[in-house]
């Protein structure tokens, strides 16, 4: 289990919804310095927070925030696109820029705060997913979302050996800036905040945060015509 009390955290897409609610409750939780990322860290808005330049998708900038960030214990993968092409109809550029953002970014940040995380004796990691990772409804997004839940379970196995735990959050719709244009019940970013660091502090490999990821993730067993009813009509 990961204590947050004294912690060092890092938050990517750290100066508004999910992470924004991160980055307080990790203060709330006693964490002793919080890491708030944002390509113009001047939208970080939270007092004692650290500002940190961060551009996923750009290895230098990626590089940049480890060298500046180097006492990291807890790593939060939290900064993602919503570009949401159609394969069929969308550039192909655009399925790309998704991927950059929601998966290749992460996978930056991740592998160059592995060795921080590791001189530090260990920790934790934390990729925020969605529950479109298992349901193809958001075109490239839904496909970006699912290869990075994929990419999340092959570190969980690479990263344990060497002392880092790793738990993936998947939500369905948060009252934040992307779904504003959505008209859906949605769960508040302080009451899934809330929800990942618990997951954090217990060990969980994965924390289902709303009634929508549960049922998706639990219609995986079941027949496709029962996620997809457009199969049976």
């Amino acid at each position: 289990m990961t204590i947050l009390e004294g912690s060092v955290a890092l938050v990517t897409g750290g100066s508004r919804g999910i992470g924004k609610a991160l980055v307080t409750a990790l203060y709330e939780r006693g964490a002793k310095k919080v890491y708030a990322t944002a390509r113009d860290p001047r939208t970080v808005t939270h007092p004692d927070a650290v500002p940190l330049a961060l551009e996923v998708s750009d290895p230098a900038s990626v590089e940049a925030a480890a060298a500046q960030a180097q006492d990291v214990t807890v790593l939060i993968n939290n900064a993602g696109a919503a570009v949401n092409a159609n394969f069929l109809d969308s550039p192909v550029e655009d399925v790309r820029r998704e991927f950059e953002t929601n998966f290749y970014g992460p996978l930056l940040v991740t592998r160059a705060f592995v060795p921080v995380l590791e001189r530090n004796g260990g920790g934790h990691l934390l990729n925020v997913h969605s529950a479109l990772s298992w349901i193809g409804l958001a075109g490239s997004y839904s496909a970006s979302k699912a290869a990075f839940w994929s990419q999340t379970n092959s570190l969980r196995l690479d990263l344990r050996p060497r002392g880092i735990e790793v738990t993936g959050l998947h939500v369905g719709y948060v009252d934040t800036d992307m779904t504003a244009g959505i008209d859906a019940p949605k769960s508040t970013p302080e009451s899934v905040a809330a929800q990942a660091l618990d997951g954090i502090e217990s060990g969980a490999f994965e924390v289902l945060a709303d009634d929508v990821s549960r049922q998706v993730k639990a219609g995986l067993s079941g027949d496709l015509a029962a996620l997809y009813p457009q199969l049976a009509a």
